[in-house]
């Protein structure tokens, strides 16, 4: 129950941020036709008109490219998101089907995880073992080792 609800409120805080970023590309593109559009003549008012700059223009239709390819592609990332949501009529039973499956799905991996530590714990025991094998031939040898130098050193000793 909270991972779906941890989801969704991701999703949510996403539909949020892309409505949000819908907002600006509004406020911005208004911004720059304002900045970029030619002055309107006005009747009765004798303020010489600027010729209109070929340049702009093209600046112009550019700008008007750009945010409409932004805002298309702004929408289309809204419709995606709200598409993702889970829908009201299914979401409690939904809940309880993904919960179950994620319970079942942990028993299982639960199962798995007691067959390796068995299986571990099998080889810890072999290992310790060929360990406590190796560690008394090793005792035997430096104990026969002593008694052969003891030996050897009798004999050497012994009046001849």
């Amino acid at each position: 129950l909270v991972a779906v609800e941890v989801i969704m409120a991701d999703r949510l805080t996403q539909l949020q941020d892309a409505v949000h970023q819908m907002g600006e590309h509004f406020c911005n593109s208004i911004g720059i036709l304002q900045q970029c559009a030619p002055s309107s003549p006005f009747p009765d008012f004798d303020k010489s008109a600027a010729p209109v700059d070929k340049d702009q223009v093209a600046t112009q239709e550019e700008y008007t490219q750009l945010f409409a390819q932004l805002i298309a592609r702004t929408a289309k990332d809204i419709d995606v998101l709200i598409d993702s949501l889970p829908n009201e009529e299914s979401t409690a039973e939904l809940q309880a089907q993904s919960l179950q499956r994620l319970e079942q799905d942990n028993q299982d991996a639960a199962r798995k995880l007691e067959d390796v530590v068995r299986r571990g714990e099998v080889l810890l025991e072999q290992i310790q073992k060929a360990l406590s094998e190796i560690a008394e031939t090793q005792l035997k040898t430096q104990s026969s080792q002593q008694k052969l130098s003891q030996t050897v050193e009798k004999q050497e000793n012994k009046p001849s």
